[in-house]
């Protein structure tokens, strides 16, 4: 069942936050998308990156993984558990999830403070999957969804623990939350900061704050090991030097820096990555430049 039939069926109660136009349900309080967090720009780079990409086919593969371990902890709901990926861009998670695991669940949505992502989203996504305009600040849901992602939208917020509360509060008891962020400060380059990134995260980091909001941690788990020492390797060769460069120059880097490469090399990386999966479930791997985190919000816990 999409959201624009639960609207109807129920009210729109539980969504009575948010008003559908144009396809696309929006916050009834204007959200403004934050420049300085991430540029609107990134979002046709990932478009096309979403699904050739050695680094997201390695996430998805992984993630995928983790998904299936899990879901069966969540509370039996007909006609499936809803599910929503905040911060999701242009939607490349929800359209595998659309392909591949739609039968899981009842219903599936993409949400995201940019409209310009929505709308990229809109060709990739099947009708069903429903669009939602969010501030991750005031999401203004209360037990509204039984599975919700954050992949990789942590580290672009500056307060993510008031995030964090936001989404506590929009899952439903014994709902699951899957968190992916960037891994370890020690890891931090030029990269994080031209992205908008606010910080990397240890374990110990996400298992903190998940317990700290009234979360129960499931899994924290590094991930993205065995490609590492690339990662070591490019900052032994140094960095650019960033702090000169326009906002037009530090566009053109990241796109430079973020290309897919070149095919054999695309699938030399790829099948490396592919190998910590399963391995890395089974495992724990010292150190990734990825981390994974699974929470859980306790039944009977109140919003």
């Amino acid at each position: 069942m999409s959201a624009i039939e639960v609207a109807e069926n129920q009210g729109g109660g539980e969504d009575s936050a948010y008003v559908l136009t144009e396809g696309i349900f929006r916050p009834r309080v204007p959200v403004l998308h934050r420049e300085d967090t991430y540029d609107e720009r990134g979002f046709a780079l990932l478009r096309q990156m979403q699904s050739r990409h050695f680094w997201y086919l390695g996430r998805r593969r992984f993630l995928w993984h983790a998904l299936q371990r899990h879901l069966g902890r969540v509370p039996a709901r007909s006609p499936g558990p809803r599910a929503i990926d905040l911060g999701g861009g242009a939607g490349g998670w929800v359209s595998f999830l659309a392909e591949q695991g739609r039968q899981a669940f009842g219903e599936l949505a993409l949400a995201d403070s940019s409209l310009r992502a929505l709308e990229t989203a809109s060709s990739l996504l099947p009708a069903p999957v429903s669009r939602y305009q969010v501030d991750l600040q005031r999401l203004g849901w209360r037990e509204r969804w039984e599975v919700v992602f954050l992949l990789d939208v942590l580290e672009h917020i500056p307060d993510d623990r008031a995030a964090l509360q936001q989404v506590f509060q929009a899952v439903a008891p014994g709902g699951l939350v899957f968190v992916t962020t960037p891994a370890l400060q020690r890891f931090w380059s030029w990269n994080d900061a031209v992205v908008g990134h606010q910080r990397r995260y240890a374990r110990e980091d996400l298992e903190r704050l998940g317990r700290e909001l009234g979360f129960r941690v499931l899994d924290t788990r590094y991930f993205m090991f065995l490609l590492s020492p690339l990662l070591v390797l490019g900052r032994l060769m140094g960095q650019p030097d960033v702090s000169k460069l326009s906002r037009d120059e530090l566009w053109a880097l990241v796109e430079r820096s973020h290309r897919v490469p070149s095919p054999p090399v695309n699938a030399l990386l790829r099948g490396v990555f592919s190998l910590e999966t399963p391995l890395g479930h089974q495992v724990s791997f010292p150190w990734g430049t990825l981390v994974l985190a699974v929470l859980q919000k306790p039944e009977g816990s109140s919003p």
